[in-house]
């Protein structure tokens, strides 16, 4: 009897040395996602095929990686503010265009949208410090244009990429006017819990209450929730109630955090929301949101008038 304990004791260790080696070597794969099961890396479309007046941007990060992105204009007569859109982790730029071309429609606005590094057209490896690098040659790229309202910058992102843009906002607080995330984790150390449970008591976040033993070993920890409370710009939280991926608790968490030193913040929920589709099951209510956030803290320039909005009722108009 002994015996067999000993061995079953052996079995498990063994077992979690082996886990621990995989989660350690393969870490960057969980997390990191560039192509979709099934769907190569590259963009299955381009803004062209959705009408849309865009130009290929280049850029490199500071580490020299060579990263490609595209700025989609609103229109040529109609500056209008400018959203920087950070994606989820699972595919590419190409798939968020149909939230990009009603965002534009509905929000007037110019969108750009960049491939980390290991996504899309963009060359290198996806990790923290690396995307948080690409994200400040985009932002960085776009305050030097001279075709766009450089005081009316918002960053979007959205699940892994309200983690990039709580990041980059918190950085550069004198460049952007407002930050809106939407179903974001408040760290992938929470997500590891929730994703393998066996390692609840073993990673987590600052709102964990295990020991942690094994954070030392997460190379991307992105932990958004230490992050939020130094960000002193207006932000719009978003949550789906139904997020079948991020517990809609992190939202209310980061919500909470960011509130005790910010009072220019506003969380809206949405109950019928999922993780990638409160966008749409928000209906106007989602876009109407956000044009009021908008208005508040990214007022619109009198220069852009009637005419640009005509250009917009000439596109289609809004969509729910």
């Amino acid at each position: 009897m002994v015996g067999w304990l000993k061995a079953l004791a052996y079995g498990a260790g063994a077992m979690a040395v082996v886990g621990l080696a995989a989660l350690v070597a393969l870490q960057e794969r969980l997390v990191y996602v560039p192509a979709l099961p099934g769907l190569a890396r590259a963009y299955p479309i381009t803004p062209d095929r959705l009408r849309l007046i865009y130009e290929n941007v280049w850029l490199r990060a500071v580490d020299g990686v060579r990263l490609h992105s595209w700025f989609i204009r609103h229109s040529p007569t109609c500056r209008g503010p400018t959203i920087l859109f950070f994606q989820e982790n699972a595919g590419n730029i190409a798939h968020r265009l149909e939230f990009v071309r009603l965002m534009m429609q509905r929000l007037q606005c110019n969108v750009f949208m960049l491939s980390y590094r290991g996504y899309g057209e963009s060359d290198g490896y996806p990790s923290q410090k690396g995307i948080t690098d690409d994200a400040q040659a985009a932002l960085d790229h776009l305050v030097q244009r001279k075709d766009i309202d450089t005081s009316r910058i918002i960053v979007f992102g959205r699940s892994l990429g309200g983690a990039v843009g709580a990041v980059l906002v918190k950085n550069n607080p004198d460049k952007v006017s407002a930050l809106i995330l939407e179903n974001t984790f408040t760290s992938i150390l929470d997500m590891a819990g929730i994703m393998l449970p066996f390692l609840r008591w073993f990673i987590g976040g600052s709102s964990s209450k295990g020991p942690k033993l094994l954070n030392c070993v997460v190379r991307s920890p992105w932990s958004t929730l230490d992050i939020i409370a130094e960000v002193k710009q207006p932000i719009l939280f978003f949550s789906g109630l139904q997020d079948e991926l991020v517990p809609p608790s992190h939202m209310r968490l980061l919500y909470d955090k960011a509130f005790e030193q910010n009072r220019n913040c506003r969380f809206v929920d949405f109950p019928s929301g999922m993780h990638m589709d409160t966008w749409i099951s928000g209906g106007d209510r989602y876009w109407r949101t956000i044009q009021l956030f908008l208005n508040q803290y990214a007022p619109e320039d009198q220069s852009c008038d009637a005419s640009c909005k005509s250009e917009i009722a000439d596109d289609g108009g809004a969509e729910e």
